[in-house]
């Protein structure tokens, strides 16, 4: 008959004295671990452009529902083609970019892209720039924001009587703003169609 290497040890025979402390210590740590837990996980970076001190706690971008857009749309209702959010002036909260343009049944209705803010108290989204009048008749493809900048590339016509449905001249745009206005460049090798 063969003997175990390992004399019996006293502790590993379960018993039901060792389940109720072993219970009793499981529902230590769970209860411990709800009254002791971290605060709030938040980024602590600095935004570009602030000095000094930690950036705001992070704030939702402005949505567009309900945002009074200057255009004038007649009996169709503006429609927001496309959005892009970020921070564009430095002070930690997003603000965000909207194509938009009237919900015309035919044709190719011009764009307004529009910027949106909120005050720091989380009050209700506004307009606070226009970078694209839709009466300049572009249209707006590849738009993006990053880097604290809009881009955008403005399709229009290089005259009254281009038709609408074929635009003609084709502009690369960019807008950053300066601290008092988005300023628009163009981008080195913008061409036309």
């Amino acid at each position: 008959m063969l003997q175990s290497a390992v004399p019996e040890l006293a502790h590993a025979q379960t018993r039901p004295v060792h389940w109720v402390a072993t219970a009793a210590a499981v529902a230590g740590v769970v209860a411990f671990s709800a009254l002791v837990q971290p605060g709030p996980a938040t980024a602590a970076q600095a935004a570009a452009g602030t000095h000094g001190g930690s950036a705001p706690a992070a704030a939702a971008p402005p949505g567009t529902a309900g945002v009074a857009f200057p255009l004038e749309c007649g009996p169709v209702e503006p429609v927001v083609a496309r959005k892009a959010s970020g921070d564009l002036d430095g002070d930690g909260r997003p603000e965000t970019v909207a194509v938009v343009h009237c919900d015309a049944p035919m044709g190719t209705p011009p764009d307004g892209v529009y910027v949106l803010t909120r005050s720091a108290d989380g009050g209700r989204p506004r307009v606070v720039a226009t970078l694209v009048e839709p009466g300049q008749r572009f249209t707006v493809t590849d738009f993006a924001v990053r880097a604290r900048a809009v881009s955008a590339t403005l399709l229009g016509y290089s005259a009254d009587d281009v038709p609408s449905c074929c635009p003609d001249v084709k502009t690369p745009a960019r807008w950053r703003w300066n601290g008092r206005a988005f300023v628009r460049s163009t981008p080195a090798g913008a061409h036309s169609v």
